[in-house]
């Protein structure tokens, strides 16, 4: 399907460029961590970024083992690759090339995550996305969805759209969330076409260029590198252009702006409740 884009009159612009830090989570699984602790408040209602990808087995293939997440929602995205995920509540689903899994923890869920193959390349996102308070302990709630059930479309420039959540250009994504209004897009850009996406102008905003580069405005955003874009009154969304065939995330939503309490795998809004998420897990009620 081909779309014709909205026009941009006031275009916003790049705030600052971020580059990811190294580290390893799970059983020794690398990847680059984009939207680090310190950028929660920036980036409400997101608490992470995570992209992974090599072609090295010995980076991927312990995978995630059980491990325990409450209070917020986990989006995986996968590029490449076939990952399992088991949970504490019987779900069972394998997420494959272009496939999505999107998981709200809510009071609490135990589960794994671990690769079905022992070749080739493992590549894609993990982002985190926050719960309001008053559905923090909620039941937990997953959907798998193939890539065939993502909706896209292709622009009169040839750029390729995939909505994973929230809407562009009259096309409704896979997932909505009301609370938080997450706009999450996995672009893919010709060289040279441009892209135009209206934004809320209280909304956060940022872009993450997984491969090639983009100009905004007068920033070029190199590969592996997060664009968190400037909140303005007065603008009303923003222009991408390609300098080279990119893919790009746009990642965009509405801020909860209520406390942030973190301890690892939980996010509550005050200590105390982290305090007994802890102890929930080690009495093993976290995931009844």
């Amino acid at each position: 399907m081909s779309t014709t884009l909205s026009t941009v009159s006031r275009p916003r612009d790049v705030e600052r460029l971020i580059a990811g830090q190294a580290t390893s989570d799970g059983d020794g699984v690398k990847l680059t961590r984009v939207l680090t602790q310190p950028l929660q408040r920036r980036l409400d209602p997101f608490l992470m970024l995570d992209a992974f990808g090599t072609d090295n087995p010995d980076d991927y293939i312990g995978g995630f083992p059980d491990h325990p997440h409450r209070g917020f929602e986990t989006v995986t995205y996968m590029i490449a690759g076939r990952l399992r995920h088991r949970d504490s509540a019987g779900h069972e689903g394998l997420l494959q090339n272009g496939g999505v899994q999107w998981m709200t923890a809510g009071r609490g869920v135990i589960h794994s995550e671990l690769p079905e193959q022992d070749e080739g390349r493992m590549e894609g996102f993990q982002l985190w996305l926050n719960l309001p308070a008053k559905d923090k302990m909620s039941a937990p709630w997953y959907r798998d969805i193939q890539s065939a059930d993502i909706p896209e479309f292709t622009t009169s420039e040839g750029v390729t759209v995939r909505v994973i959540a929230g809407a562009s250009h009259g096309v409704t994504g896979a997932v909505q969330r009301e609370a938080t209004q997450p706009l999450y897009l996995d672009l893919h850009l010709p060289e040279g076409a441009s892209f135009e996406q209206p934004l809320a102008a209280a909304h956060n905003a940022f872009i993450y260029v997984y491969r090639g580069e983009l100009q905004l405005g007068d920033t070029v955003v190199p590969p592996q590198r997060m664009a968190i874009l400037k909140n303005e009154a007065d603008r009303d969304g923003v222009v991408l252009k390609a300098r080279t065939a990119t893919r790009a995330l746009l990642i965009a939503g509405q801020p909860l702006r209520e406390p942030i309490a973190q301890y690892g795998p939980f996010v509550m809004n005050r200590n105390e409740e982290i305090f007994q998420a802890v102890e929930d897990f080690k009495a093993g009620r976290l995931a009844v």
